[in-house]
């Protein structure tokens, strides 16, 4: 299991975001060298854990929680044979992470992950596509598309800061006890919402936002 490349955005123009002056960080591209990767801080605060990686909207991407967006290469290879052969380039799906060997929307909720010599990362969601992703991938009915195949990959929060480079293997140092998936908490969060009391079996290592909508929905449901 490997990291093929390290993935950063810059801000540019995108016709569909909410981001401030109709800019977006989606636009992520493989980038040479060693890159810093931190805990950003809150969402609303703290944009991208990548050093260098621009994020557009800070009111519903980046973030402690979403510090970090991990998609296989394997999915994106998938991706192409369903669009006809169009080619993906990592980093395609505004992955910071393009990963090579590793079901990354198979990991569990709070699995634990050591990218290179020192950065410890941590599963907390799966990825729910929005109408900028939609803007950025121009295929007809993406966002539907995207939710029906419901291969999302992970968000991570970053348990221990380090640095990384393209080529750096990629460990699970942790599981937990417990069969949640980013992809089963994407389906909990979007279409089978009767999921929703199963994600609290993953407890505070789930998305913040996510693990109040369970305890929500647990509570209103008795």
């Amino acid at each position: 299991m490997k990291l093929l490349t390290v993935n950063i955005g810059r801000l540019r123009p995108n016709a569909r975001t909410d981001g401030p002056n109709g800019l977006s960080g989606i636009d992520k591209r493989p980038v040479e060298g060693p890159v810093e990767v931190c805990d950003p801080g809150p969402k609303g605060v703290g944009g991208s854990g990548l050093s260098g990686d621009a994020v557009g909207d800070l009111r519903h991407h980046g973030g402690s929680d979403q510090a970090v967006y991990a998609f296989a290469r394997e999915d994106l290879d998938d991706w192409e044979r369903e669009l006809g052969g169009r080619k993906l380039a990592n980093g395609v799906f505004g992955e910071n992470f393009t990963t090579q060997g590793l079901d990354v929307s198979g990991a569990l909720i709070g699995e634990r992950w050591r990218v290179g010599a020192d950065l410890v990362l941590e599963v907390t969601s799966g990825r729910i596509p929005c109408r900028t992703f939609a803007e950025h991938v121009q295929e007809k009915g993406w966002v539907k598309r995207f939710t029906q195949r419901g291969v999302t990959g992970a968000y991570l929060r970053v348990i221990e800061p380090g640095a990384v480079r393209a080529g750096d293997p990629v460990e699970i140092v942790h599981r937990p006890d417990h069969e949640i998936t980013a992809a089963l908490e994407f389906r909990a969060s979007t279409t089978e919402r009767t999921l929703l009391p199963s994600l609290l079996a993953a407890g505070e290592a789930l998305h913040s936002e996510a693990l109040r909508k369970a305890r929500e929905y647990a509570a209103q449901q008795g």
